[in-house]
């Protein structure tokens, strides 16, 4: 698995402190949100040349790692 922290960062003030791809503005929850709608990578790709296909996989991991930590209380 791709490790997430080499290609995502949140930095204070930088999109109401959401995670980003590196260098970018672009938030995981932007990339996530467009690969839930079917966007391709090819297609993110070719619309923000700024990122990269690890970038993306980066997103994924992140999100997975994210979810693994979840806890839910039972009331």
């Amino acid at each position: 698995m791709i490790d997430y922290r080499n290609h995502i960062e949140i930095v204070q003030g930088k999109r109401g402190c959401k995670p980003c791809v590196k260098g970018t503005r672009i938030a995981v929850s932007d990339v996530l949100g467009w690969l839930a709608n079917e966007m391709s990578v090819g297609d993110i790709l070719e619309d923000f040349p700024e990122l990269t296909k690890e970038a993306i996989q980066a997103c994924l991991a992140y999100a997975a790692d994210r979810e693994s930590r979840v806890r839910i209380i039972a009331a």
